[in-house]
Protein backbone atom coordinates (compact mmCIF):
# COMPACT_ATOMS: atom_id res chain seq x y z
CA UNK A 1 0.00 0.00 0.00
CA UNK A 2 1.41 3.46 -0.62
CA UNK A 3 1.96 6.15 1.62
CA UNK A 4 -0.98 8.09 -0.23
CA UNK A 5 -3.18 5.37 0.57
CA UNK A 6 -2.71 4.47 3.98
CA UNK A 7 -3.08 7.95 5.07
CA UNK A 8 -6.51 7.55 3.32
CA UNK A 9 -7.71 4.35 4.73
CA UNK A 10 -6.53 5.76 8.20
CA UNK A 11 -9.23 8.92 7.77
CA UNK A 12 -11.82 6.42 7.26
CA UNK A 13 -13.88 4.16 9.26
CA UNK A 14 -16.61 1.77 8.17
CA UNK A 15 -20.11 3.01 8.34
CA UNK A 16 -20.90 0.73 11.30
CA UNK A 17 -17.82 2.14 13.37
CA UNK A 18 -19.05 5.66 12.64
CA UNK A 19 -22.72 5.52 13.32
CA UNK A 20 -21.27 3.90 16.82
CA UNK A 21 -18.86 6.77 17.22
CA UNK A 22 -21.74 9.36 16.49
CA UNK A 23 -23.61 7.98 18.77
CA UNK A 24 -21.21 8.65 21.42
CA UNK A 25 -20.82 12.14 20.20
CA UNK A 26 -24.72 13.13 20.56
CA UNK A 27 -24.64 12.05 24.32
CA UNK A 28 -25.80 8.22 24.05
CA UNK A 29 -23.88 6.75 27.06
CA UNK A 30 -24.73 2.84 26.21
CA UNK A 31 -26.31 0.70 23.31
CA UNK A 32 -28.87 -2.01 24.60
CA UNK A 33 -27.52 -4.77 21.94
CA UNK A 34 -29.11 -7.86 20.85
CA UNK A 35 -26.72 -8.86 18.25
CA UNK A 36 -27.28 -11.25 14.65
CA UNK A 37 -26.07 -12.33 11.95
CA UNK A 38 -26.29 -9.01 10.51
CA UNK A 39 -23.70 -7.39 13.14
CA UNK A 40 -20.60 -7.97 11.53
CA UNK A 41 -19.77 -4.87 10.62
CA UNK A 42 -21.05 -3.32 14.02
CA UNK A 43 -18.82 -5.28 15.80
CA UNK A 44 -16.03 -5.09 13.85
CA UNK A 45 -16.61 -1.32 14.07
CA UNK A 46 -16.54 -1.89 17.74
CA UNK A 47 -13.26 -3.32 17.74
CA UNK A 48 -12.19 -1.10 14.62
CA UNK A 49 -13.20 2.91 16.84
CA UNK A 50 -11.68 1.55 19.89
CA UNK A 51 -8.26 0.19 18.42
CA UNK A 52 -8.23 4.07 16.47
CA UNK A 53 -9.39 5.43 20.45
CA UNK A 54 -12.45 7.01 18.74
CA UNK A 55 -15.02 7.60 21.73
CA UNK A 56 -17.96 4.97 21.74
CA UNK A 57 -21.17 4.45 23.54
CA UNK A 58 -20.39 1.42 26.30
CA UNK A 59 -22.19 -1.79 24.04
CA UNK A 60 -23.70 -4.42 26.27
CA UNK A 61 -25.38 -7.60 25.03
CA UNK A 62 -28.79 -7.56 26.22
CA UNK A 63 -30.13 -11.17 25.69
CA UNK A 64 -34.06 -10.12 24.13
CA UNK A 65 -34.97 -7.37 23.06
CA UNK A 66 -37.90 -6.57 24.75
CA UNK A 67 -35.40 -5.70 27.99
CA UNK A 68 -33.33 -3.80 26.07
CA UNK A 69 -36.20 -1.26 25.39
CA UNK A 70 -37.06 -1.32 28.72
CA UNK A 71 -33.91 -0.99 30.16
CA UNK A 72 -33.25 2.77 27.57
CA UNK A 73 -36.61 3.47 28.82
CA UNK A 74 -35.44 2.99 32.56
CA UNK A 75 -32.34 4.87 32.10
CA UNK A 76 -34.22 7.69 30.11
CA UNK A 77 -36.29 7.79 33.46
CA UNK A 78 -33.38 8.37 35.46
CA UNK A 79 -31.08 10.50 33.16
CA UNK A 80 -33.04 12.46 30.70
CA UNK A 81 -30.49 11.12 28.60
CA UNK A 82 -31.92 9.31 25.28
CA UNK A 83 -30.40 6.04 24.65
CA UNK A 84 -29.63 3.56 22.01
CA UNK A 85 -31.24 0.03 21.15
CA UNK A 86 -29.94 -2.37 18.79
CA UNK A 87 -31.86 -5.47 17.40
CA UNK A 88 -31.29 -7.94 14.82
CA UNK A 89 -33.37 -7.52 11.18
CA UNK A 90 -36.81 -8.01 11.25
CA UNK A 91 -37.43 -10.57 14.06
CA UNK A 92 -35.22 -8.42 16.51
CA UNK A 93 -37.13 -5.31 15.48
CA UNK A 94 -40.46 -7.51 16.21
CA UNK A 95 -39.38 -8.16 19.50
CA UNK A 96 -38.51 -4.45 20.25
CA UNK A 97 -42.50 -3.62 18.94
CA UNK A 98 -44.26 -3.58 22.93
CA UNK A 99 -41.14 -1.05 23.92
CA UNK A 100 -41.64 0.90 21.22
CA UNK A 101 -45.23 0.91 21.85
CA UNK A 102 -44.55 1.85 25.89
CA UNK A 103 -42.23 4.57 24.71
CA UNK A 104 -44.11 6.44 22.43
CA UNK A 105 -46.97 6.36 24.74
CA UNK A 106 -44.97 7.64 27.50
CA UNK A 107 -42.73 10.72 25.32
CA UNK A 108 -39.81 8.54 25.79
CA UNK A 109 -37.15 9.21 23.44
CA UNK A 110 -34.78 6.46 22.42
CA UNK A 111 -32.80 5.36 18.92
CA UNK A 112 -33.81 2.06 17.75
CA UNK A 113 -31.62 0.80 15.05
CA UNK A 114 -32.21 -2.63 13.48
CA UNK A 115 -30.32 -4.47 10.85
CA UNK A 116 -31.57 -4.99 7.63
CA UNK A 117 -30.94 -8.17 5.87
CA UNK A 118 -28.35 -7.44 2.67
CA UNK A 119 -30.10 -6.37 -0.84
CA UNK A 120 -27.54 -8.33 -2.68
CA UNK A 121 -26.76 -11.82 -3.08
CA UNK A 122 -22.97 -11.71 -4.23
CA UNK A 123 -20.26 -8.80 -5.50
CA UNK A 124 -20.29 -6.85 -2.52
CA UNK A 125 -18.92 -6.95 1.59
CA UNK A 126 -21.51 -7.70 3.62
CA UNK A 127 -24.17 -9.56 0.59
CA UNK A 128 -25.98 -12.48 1.79
CA UNK A 129 -23.87 -15.67 3.47
CA UNK A 130 -27.06 -17.56 5.04
CA UNK A 131 -30.42 -18.28 4.65
CA UNK A 132 -32.16 -16.05 6.76
CA UNK A 133 -30.62 -13.49 4.86
CA UNK A 134 -33.23 -14.29 2.44
CA UNK A 135 -36.04 -15.37 5.02
CA UNK A 136 -35.63 -12.00 7.01
CA UNK A 137 -36.11 -9.92 4.04
CA UNK A 138 -39.43 -7.92 4.05
CA UNK A 139 -40.79 -5.09 1.72
CA UNK A 140 -41.03 -2.67 4.66
CA UNK A 141 -39.30 -3.48 7.47
CA UNK A 142 -40.31 0.22 8.87
CA UNK A 143 -43.76 -0.36 8.98
CA UNK A 144 -43.55 -3.10 11.69
CA UNK A 145 -42.91 -0.16 14.03
CA UNK A 146 -43.57 3.38 12.04
CA UNK A 147 -47.10 4.09 13.89
CA UNK A 148 -45.11 3.99 16.99
CA UNK A 149 -42.22 6.07 15.99
CA UNK A 150 -41.89 9.67 15.39
CA UNK A 151 -39.34 9.12 12.41
CA UNK A 152 -37.87 6.15 10.12
CA UNK A 153 -35.55 6.14 8.20
CA UNK A 154 -32.89 3.26 5.97
CA UNK A 155 -29.39 4.36 5.52
CA UNK A 156 -28.51 4.54 2.14
CA UNK A 157 -25.00 5.76 1.88
CA UNK A 158 -22.23 5.47 4.68
CA UNK A 159 -21.29 9.23 4.34
CA UNK A 160 -24.60 10.11 5.76
CA UNK A 161 -23.56 8.31 9.41
CA UNK A 162 -22.94 12.07 10.98
CA UNK A 163 -25.43 14.09 9.61
CA UNK A 164 -28.47 11.13 9.92
CA UNK A 165 -27.57 10.06 14.12
CA UNK A 166 -27.78 13.60 14.48
CA UNK A 167 -31.13 14.19 12.99
CA UNK A 168 -32.52 10.80 14.81
CA UNK A 169 -31.07 12.57 17.89
CA UNK A 170 -32.87 15.73 17.73
CA UNK A 171 -35.95 14.68 16.64
CA UNK A 172 -36.37 12.02 19.54
CA UNK A 173 -36.07 14.58 21.98
CA UNK A 174 -37.66 17.25 20.47
CA UNK A 175 -41.48 18.01 21.94
CA UNK A 176 -43.35 15.87 22.10
CA UNK A 177 -40.25 13.47 22.71
CA UNK A 178 -40.32 9.92 21.82
CA UNK A 179 -38.63 6.81 19.92
CA UNK A 180 -37.47 7.13 16.49
CA UNK A 181 -35.95 3.96 13.81
CA UNK A 182 -33.11 3.85 11.61
CA UNK A 183 -33.11 0.57 9.60
CA UNK A 184 -28.66 -0.14 8.54
CA UNK A 185 -28.29 -2.50 5.66
CA UNK A 186 -25.63 -4.60 6.15
CA UNK A 187 -23.55 -3.68 2.85
CA UNK A 188 -23.76 0.15 3.74
CA UNK A 189 -22.70 -0.62 6.85
CA UNK A 190 -19.59 -2.55 5.91
CA UNK A 191 -18.21 0.58 4.02
CA UNK A 192 -15.78 3.51 4.83
CA UNK A 193 -16.78 6.60 5.49
CA UNK A 194 -14.80 9.72 6.87
CA UNK A 195 -14.12 9.76 10.24
CA UNK A 196 -12.67 13.18 10.51
CA UNK A 197 -16.60 14.55 11.89
CA UNK A 198 -16.99 11.87 13.93
CA UNK A 199 -16.54 13.66 17.42
CA UNK A 200 -17.93 17.12 16.76
CA UNK A 201 -20.70 18.38 18.71
CA UNK A 202 -24.05 17.21 17.73
CA UNK A 203 -25.20 19.89 14.70
CA UNK A 204 -28.80 19.78 15.09
CA UNK A 205 -30.63 20.96 18.01
CA UNK A 206 -33.91 19.49 19.36
CA UNK A 207 -37.12 21.67 18.68
CA UNK A 208 -38.66 22.05 22.44
CA UNK A 209 -41.63 24.00 21.95
CA UNK A 210 -42.82 26.68 25.18
CA UNK A 211 -46.71 28.21 25.49
CA UNK A 212 -47.32 31.23 24.50
CA UNK A 213 -47.62 34.08 27.22
CA UNK A 214 -51.15 35.04 26.54
CA UNK A 215 -52.50 31.13 27.07
CA UNK A 216 -50.67 31.09 30.49
CA UNK A 217 -52.27 34.74 31.73
CA UNK A 218 -55.58 33.00 30.35
CA UNK A 219 -55.06 29.96 32.64
CA UNK A 220 -54.01 31.95 35.24
CA UNK A 221 -56.98 34.44 35.39
CA UNK A 222 -59.11 31.18 34.61
CA UNK A 223 -57.62 29.17 38.10
CA UNK A 224 -57.59 33.01 39.74
CA UNK A 225 -61.75 32.96 39.32
CA UNK A 226 -62.59 29.20 39.96
CA UNK A 227 -64.45 28.72 42.81
CA UNK A 228 -64.00 24.75 42.88
CA UNK A 229 -60.59 23.74 41.26
CA UNK A 230 -59.17 20.54 41.02
CA UNK A 231 -55.82 19.17 39.49
CA UNK A 232 -55.21 15.64 38.07
CA UNK A 233 -51.64 14.45 38.03
CA UNK A 234 -50.75 11.73 35.96
CA UNK A 235 -47.13 11.68 34.13
CA UNK A 236 -45.52 13.84 37.36
CA UNK A 237 -44.14 17.08 37.33
CA UNK A 238 -41.59 16.72 35.17
CA UNK A 239 -38.30 17.52 37.52
CA UNK A 240 -37.53 18.16 40.99
CA UNK A 241 -38.03 22.08 40.02
CA UNK A 242 -41.56 21.27 38.90
CA UNK A 243 -42.36 18.64 41.44
CA UNK A 244 -41.64 21.07 44.09
CA UNK A 245 -43.81 23.97 42.59
CA UNK A 246 -46.60 22.16 41.76
CA UNK A 247 -46.82 21.12 45.57
CA UNK A 248 -46.57 24.52 46.39
CA UNK A 249 -49.08 25.87 43.76
CA UNK A 250 -51.67 23.65 45.12
CA UNK A 251 -51.27 24.38 48.59
CA UNK A 252 -50.86 27.97 47.94
CA UNK A 253 -54.26 27.73 45.71
CA UNK A 254 -55.86 25.17 47.83
CA UNK A 255 -56.47 23.05 45.15
CA UNK A 256 -56.98 19.13 45.48
CA UNK A 257 -54.87 16.97 43.79
CA UNK A 258 -56.03 13.72 42.49
CA UNK A 259 -53.05 11.43 41.05
CA UNK A 260 -55.67 9.28 38.77
CA UNK A 261 -54.08 6.35 37.57
CA UNK A 262 -50.69 7.94 38.15
CA UNK A 263 -47.71 6.71 35.90
CA UNK A 264 -45.32 9.29 38.10
CA UNK A 265 -45.81 11.28 40.97
CA UNK A 266 -47.16 14.56 41.49
CA UNK A 267 -46.83 15.63 44.60
CA UNK A 268 -46.08 13.65 48.17
CA UNK A 269 -48.87 10.86 48.70
CA UNK A 270 -49.07 13.01 52.11
CA UNK A 271 -49.37 16.31 50.82
CA UNK A 272 -51.54 18.27 52.48
CA UNK A 273 -53.63 18.59 49.23
CA UNK A 274 -53.11 15.12 48.11
CA UNK A 275 -56.81 13.81 47.93
CA UNK A 276 -55.89 10.20 46.05
CA UNK A 277 -56.86 8.31 43.15
CA UNK A 278 -60.21 8.81 42.58
CA UNK A 279 -61.59 11.53 40.77
CA UNK A 280 -65.10 10.92 41.19
CA UNK A 281 -66.20 13.45 43.83
CA UNK A 282 -64.09 16.19 42.83
CA UNK A 283 -64.98 16.41 39.09
CA UNK A 284 -68.83 16.40 40.00
CA UNK A 285 -67.87 19.51 41.93
CA UNK A 286 -65.30 21.05 40.07
CA UNK A 287 -65.29 24.47 38.05
CA UNK A 288 -61.95 23.85 36.74
CA UNK A 289 -60.02 21.04 35.88
CA UNK A 290 -56.14 21.54 35.77
CA UNK A 291 -54.77 18.41 33.76
CA UNK A 292 -51.54 17.59 34.33
CA UNK A 293 -49.82 15.56 31.77
CA UNK A 294 -52.89 12.81 31.34
CA UNK A 295 -53.80 11.08 28.47
CA UNK A 296 -57.19 9.81 30.18
CA UNK A 297 -57.17 12.30 33.09
CA UNK A 298 -60.65 10.88 33.70
CA UNK A 299 -63.40 7.97 32.37
CA UNK A 300 -66.11 9.97 31.12
CA UNK A 301 -68.57 7.16 31.28
CA UNK A 302 -68.11 6.93 34.81
CA UNK A 303 -66.93 10.56 36.00
CA UNK A 304 -69.20 13.30 34.42
CA UNK A 305 -67.30 16.56 34.16
CA UNK A 306 -69.65 19.35 36.35
CA UNK A 307 -71.48 21.36 34.04
CA UNK A 308 -69.77 24.60 33.11
CA UNK A 309 -66.52 22.94 34.15
CA UNK A 310 -63.25 24.91 32.32
CA UNK A 311 -60.62 22.12 31.71
CA UNK A 312 -56.62 23.53 30.95
CA UNK A 313 -54.72 20.60 29.82
CA UNK A 314 -50.80 20.87 30.50
CA UNK A 315 -47.59 18.64 28.91
CA UNK A 316 -45.63 17.91 25.93
CA UNK A 317 -48.21 17.48 23.48
CA UNK A 318 -51.38 17.96 25.94
CA UNK A 319 -54.10 16.81 23.47
CA UNK A 320 -52.07 14.02 22.87
CA UNK A 321 -52.88 13.81 19.13
CA UNK A 322 -50.88 10.68 18.56
CA UNK A 323 -54.29 9.06 19.60
CA UNK A 324 -57.51 9.10 17.46
CA UNK A 325 -60.36 9.45 20.18
CA UNK A 326 -59.47 11.34 22.82
CA UNK A 327 -62.20 14.09 22.97
CA UNK A 328 -61.83 15.36 26.32
CA UNK A 329 -62.78 19.09 26.77
CA UNK A 330 -59.81 21.68 26.55
CA UNK A 331 -60.52 25.54 26.99
CA UNK A 332 -56.87 25.94 27.04
CA UNK A 333 -54.12 23.66 25.77
CA UNK A 334 -50.26 24.84 27.05
CA UNK A 335 -47.71 23.07 25.27
CA UNK A 336 -44.19 22.59 26.49
CA UNK A 337 -42.15 20.52 29.08
CA UNK A 338 -44.38 20.07 32.08
CA UNK A 339 -42.48 21.28 34.67
CA UNK A 340 -41.42 24.30 32.63
CA UNK A 341 -45.25 25.04 32.36
CA UNK A 342 -46.08 25.07 35.86
CA UNK A 343 -43.28 27.13 36.70
CA UNK A 344 -44.78 29.68 34.38
CA UNK A 345 -48.44 29.20 35.47
CA UNK A 346 -47.72 29.51 39.53
CA UNK A 347 -45.81 32.75 38.55
CA UNK A 348 -48.35 34.40 36.35
CA UNK A 349 -51.07 33.47 38.96
CA UNK A 350 -48.81 34.90 41.58
CA UNK A 351 -50.55 38.08 41.05
CA UNK A 352 -53.91 36.87 41.78
CA UNK A 353 -53.44 35.93 45.54
CA UNK A 354 -54.19 38.66 47.61
CA UNK A 355 -57.21 39.33 45.84
CA UNK A 356 -58.48 35.32 46.82
CA UNK A 357 -56.49 35.42 49.96
CA UNK A 358 -59.77 34.56 52.10
CA UNK A 359 -61.49 32.04 49.65
CA UNK A 360 -57.73 30.16 49.44
CA UNK A 361 -57.48 29.64 53.10
CA UNK A 362 -61.25 28.55 53.62
CA UNK A 363 -60.76 25.85 50.55
CA UNK A 364 -57.26 24.88 51.67
CA UNK A 365 -58.74 24.20 55.11
CA UNK A 366 -61.55 21.60 53.49
CA UNK A 367 -59.49 19.93 51.61
CA UNK A 368 -56.92 19.29 53.62
CA UNK A 369 -59.43 17.83 56.15
CA UNK A 370 -60.56 16.01 52.83
CA UNK A 371 -57.20 14.60 52.22
CA UNK A 372 -56.62 13.69 56.21
CA UNK A 373 -59.71 11.40 56.14
CA UNK A 374 -58.80 9.58 52.82
CA UNK A 375 -55.36 9.33 53.97
CA UNK A 376 -56.30 7.67 57.29
CA UNK A 377 -59.02 5.63 55.34
CA UNK A 378 -56.51 4.18 52.91
CA UNK A 379 -54.00 3.35 55.60
CA UNK A 380 -56.50 1.62 57.73
CA UNK A 381 -57.69 -0.65 54.87
CA UNK A 382 -54.25 -1.51 53.94
CA UNK A 383 -53.70 -2.51 57.33
CA UNK A 384 -56.77 -4.78 57.24
CA UNK A 385 -55.40 -6.36 54.06
CA UNK A 386 -52.65 -9.09 56.02
CA UNK A 387 -55.66 -11.54 56.35
CA UNK A 388 -54.43 -15.30 55.36
CA UNK A 389 -54.00 -14.01 51.84
CA UNK A 390 -52.28 -10.81 51.88
CA UNK A 391 -54.22 -7.85 49.76
CA UNK A 392 -51.91 -5.82 47.28
CA UNK A 393 -52.39 -2.45 50.00
CA UNK A 394 -51.19 -4.70 52.56
CA UNK A 395 -47.73 -4.82 50.49
CA UNK A 396 -47.51 -1.44 50.04
CA UNK A 397 -48.10 -0.24 53.31
CA UNK A 398 -45.09 -3.08 54.88
CA UNK A 399 -43.17 -2.28 51.53
CA UNK A 400 -43.54 1.85 52.35
CA UNK A 401 -42.24 0.90 55.89
CA UNK A 402 -39.49 -0.69 54.82
CA UNK A 403 -37.84 1.88 52.54
CA UNK A 404 -38.65 4.93 54.88
CA UNK A 405 -35.83 7.19 55.54
CA UNK A 406 -34.33 5.59 52.02
CA UNK A 407 -33.38 7.25 48.48
CA UNK A 408 -35.94 5.00 46.82
CA UNK A 409 -37.60 4.21 43.74
CA UNK A 410 -40.68 2.11 43.24
CA UNK A 411 -41.96 0.57 39.61
CA UNK A 412 -45.17 -0.72 40.09
CA UNK A 413 -46.20 -3.17 37.09
CA UNK A 414 -49.65 -4.41 38.62
CA UNK A 415 -47.66 -5.06 41.49
CA UNK A 416 -47.43 -2.19 44.90
CA UNK A 417 -50.23 0.15 44.41
CA UNK A 418 -49.41 3.91 44.97
CA UNK A 419 -52.13 5.02 47.78
CA UNK A 420 -50.72 3.30 50.79
CA UNK A 421 -47.19 4.21 49.92
CA UNK A 422 -45.69 6.73 51.60
CA UNK A 423 -43.76 8.62 48.81
CA UNK A 424 -42.59 12.43 49.15
CA UNK A 425 -40.07 12.70 46.57
CA UNK A 426 -39.79 13.48 42.29
CA UNK A 427 -38.68 10.07 40.75
CA UNK A 428 -40.23 7.69 43.38
CA UNK A 429 -42.75 6.12 41.77
CA UNK A 430 -43.38 5.01 37.94
CA UNK A 431 -46.69 2.77 37.39
CA UNK A 432 -46.38 0.62 33.97
CA UNK A 433 -47.37 2.39 30.97
CA UNK A 434 -50.78 3.22 29.88
CA UNK A 435 -49.98 1.26 26.66
CA UNK A 436 -50.09 -1.93 28.59
CA UNK A 437 -47.35 -3.11 27.09
CA UNK A 438 -46.32 -6.47 29.73
CA UNK A 439 -42.89 -7.16 30.57
CA UNK A 440 -41.96 -3.42 31.45
CA UNK A 441 -41.32 -3.37 35.25
CA UNK A 442 -38.03 -5.55 35.30
CA UNK A 443 -36.14 -4.18 32.73
CA UNK A 444 -37.18 -0.48 33.30
CA UNK A 445 -35.78 -0.92 36.80
CA UNK A 446 -32.61 -2.41 35.49
CA UNK A 447 -32.00 0.57 33.42
CA UNK A 448 -32.80 2.76 36.41
CA UNK A 449 -30.64 1.05 38.71
CA UNK A 450 -27.92 1.12 35.81
CA UNK A 451 -27.62 4.85 35.74
CA UNK A 452 -28.22 5.65 39.28
CA UNK A 453 -26.27 2.74 41.26
CA UNK A 454 -26.84 4.84 44.54
CA UNK A 455 -30.90 4.25 44.65
CA UNK A 456 -32.79 1.46 45.91
CA UNK A 457 -34.52 0.50 42.91
CA UNK A 458 -37.73 -1.93 43.66
CA UNK A 459 -39.63 -3.74 40.62
CA UNK A 460 -42.94 -5.01 41.51
CA UNK A 461 -44.86 -6.84 39.16
CA UNK A 462 -47.95 -9.62 39.14
CA UNK A 463 -47.17 -13.15 38.31
CA UNK A 464 -48.27 -12.40 34.46
CA UNK A 465 -46.21 -9.32 34.29
CA UNK A 466 -42.94 -11.12 35.61
CA UNK A 467 -43.31 -13.85 33.04
CA UNK A 468 -43.89 -11.66 30.62
CA UNK A 469 -40.85 -9.56 31.46
CA UNK A 470 -38.62 -12.78 29.95
CA UNK A 471 -37.22 -13.17 33.57
CA UNK A 472 -34.80 -15.82 32.75
CA UNK A 473 -33.03 -12.57 30.14
CA UNK A 474 -33.48 -10.18 33.11
CA UNK A 475 -31.73 -12.22 36.01
CA UNK A 476 -28.86 -13.16 33.50
CA UNK A 477 -28.55 -9.25 32.46
CA UNK A 478 -28.72 -8.26 36.34
CA UNK A 479 -26.02 -10.84 37.21
CA UNK A 480 -23.71 -10.62 34.37
CA UNK A 481 -24.30 -6.19 34.91
CA UNK A 482 -24.05 -6.69 38.57
CA UNK A 483 -27.23 -4.69 39.22
CA UNK A 484 -28.24 -4.80 42.49
CA UNK A 485 -32.26 -4.66 41.69
CA UNK A 486 -34.86 -5.90 44.41
CA UNK A 487 -37.62 -7.56 42.45
CA UNK A 488 -40.83 -8.51 44.03
CA UNK A 489 -43.43 -10.53 42.31
CA UNK A 490 -47.01 -10.62 43.42
CA UNK A 491 -48.57 -13.57 43.19
CA UNK A 492 -51.85 -14.28 42.89
CA UNK A 493 -51.84 -17.35 40.28
CA UNK A 494 -54.03 -15.56 37.72
CA UNK A 495 -54.58 -12.25 35.28
CA UNK A 496 -56.07 -9.75 38.19
CA UNK A 497 -56.48 -7.20 35.67
CA UNK A 498 -58.66 -9.22 33.28
CA UNK A 499 -60.51 -10.11 36.20
CA UNK A 500 -61.11 -6.51 37.97
CA UNK A 501 -62.19 -5.54 34.17
CA UNK A 502 -64.93 -8.33 33.69
CA UNK A 503 -66.54 -7.54 37.18
CA UNK A 504 -66.77 -3.58 35.93
CA UNK A 505 -68.17 -4.33 32.58
CA UNK A 506 -70.28 -6.93 33.83
CA UNK A 507 -70.69 -7.14 37.62
CA UNK A 508 -73.69 -9.32 37.62
CA UNK A 509 -72.88 -11.34 34.57
CA UNK A 510 -72.76 -15.33 34.18
CA UNK A 511 -68.84 -14.73 34.94
CA UNK A 512 -68.89 -12.77 37.97
CA UNK A 513 -70.85 -16.24 39.26
CA UNK A 514 -68.84 -18.70 38.18
CA UNK A 515 -66.86 -20.35 40.53
CA UNK A 516 -63.69 -20.22 37.98
CA UNK A 517 -63.79 -17.74 35.33
CA UNK A 518 -62.91 -18.32 31.92
CA UNK A 519 -59.57 -17.92 30.70
CA UNK A 520 -58.03 -15.54 33.81
CA UNK A 521 -56.25 -18.34 35.87
CA UNK A 522 -52.52 -19.01 35.67
CA UNK A 523 -52.31 -21.93 37.88
CA UNK A 524 -49.87 -23.64 38.35
CA UNK A 525 -47.95 -20.93 38.38
CA UNK A 526 -43.51 -21.57 38.54
CA UNK A 527 -41.58 -21.34 41.69
CA UNK A 528 -40.13 -17.73 40.59
CA UNK A 529 -37.72 -17.96 43.43
CA UNK A 530 -36.28 -20.64 41.03
CA UNK A 531 -36.06 -18.98 38.15
CA UNK A 532 -33.97 -15.82 40.08
CA UNK A 533 -31.82 -18.79 41.92
CA UNK A 534 -30.47 -19.62 38.51
CA UNK A 535 -28.61 -16.50 38.18
CA UNK A 536 -27.94 -16.36 41.70
CA UNK A 537 -30.46 -14.45 42.86
CA UNK A 538 -31.19 -14.09 46.48
CA UNK A 539 -34.88 -15.52 46.62
CA UNK A 540 -37.51 -15.73 49.30
CA UNK A 541 -40.89 -16.68 49.94
CA UNK A 542 -43.58 -15.17 51.65
CA UNK A 543 -46.85 -16.63 52.35
CA UNK A 544 -47.63 -15.33 55.72
CA UNK A 545 -48.44 -11.27 56.66
CA UNK A 546 -46.23 -11.48 59.78
CA UNK A 547 -43.58 -12.48 57.56
CA UNK A 548 -43.00 -9.68 54.99
CA UNK A 549 -41.69 -7.18 57.15
CA UNK A 550 -38.64 -8.85 58.34
CA UNK A 551 -37.94 -10.55 54.85
CA UNK A 552 -38.21 -7.23 52.76
CA UNK A 553 -35.88 -5.60 55.13
CA UNK A 554 -33.59 -8.68 54.44
CA UNK A 555 -33.84 -7.92 50.56
CA UNK A 556 -33.00 -4.48 51.05
CA UNK A 557 -30.00 -4.87 53.31
CA UNK A 558 -28.92 -7.97 50.60
CA UNK A 559 -29.14 -5.34 47.35
CA UNK A 560 -27.60 -2.41 49.22
CA UNK A 561 -24.93 -4.21 50.93
CA UNK A 562 -24.08 -7.56 49.40
CA UNK A 563 -25.21 -5.31 45.88
CA UNK A 564 -26.55 -8.00 44.07
CA UNK A 565 -29.82 -8.71 42.68
CA UNK A 566 -32.22 -10.22 45.11
CA UNK A 567 -36.05 -11.01 43.94
CA UNK A 568 -38.61 -12.04 46.60
CA UNK A 569 -42.16 -14.16 45.56
CA UNK A 570 -45.27 -13.11 47.56
CA UNK A 571 -48.30 -15.09 47.47
CA UNK A 572 -51.50 -12.39 47.14
CA UNK A 573 -55.27 -12.70 47.56
CA UNK A 574 -56.28 -13.11 43.58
Amino acid sequence: MTDAKATSRADTITAGGAILARLKAVGVDYIFANSGTDFPPIIEGLAEASAKQIPLPKAIVIPHENAAMGMAHGYYLATGKAQAVMAHTNVGLANCAIGAINAATEHIPMLIFSGRTPVVEKGRLGARTVPISWGQEMRDQAAMIRETVKWDYELRFPEQAVDIIDRAHAIANSTPRGPVYLSLPREVLCEQCPSDELDNPGRIAPAIAAPRSADIEAAARLLSEAKRPLIISQRGAGSQEGFETLSKLALDWGIPVCQYWAIQLGVPTDHPMAVGVDPAKWLAEADLVLVIDCLAPWSPDIHPLGEGCKVVHIGQDPLYSRFPVRNFPSDVALTGDTAEVILQLEKAAGVYLDATSKERSTRRASVEKASSKRRAEVQAQAKAGNGELMTKAFVSFTLSKAIEGRKATVLSELGAPLEPLTLRDHGSWYQEPHSGGLGWSFPTGLGMKLADPGKLVIATMGDGSYMFSNPVACHQIAEAMEIPLLVLVLNNVEWGAVRQSVLGVYPDGFAAKTNSMPLVSLVPTPDFTQVAAASRAWTAKVERAEDLGAVLEAAIEHVTVKKTQALVEIRIAP
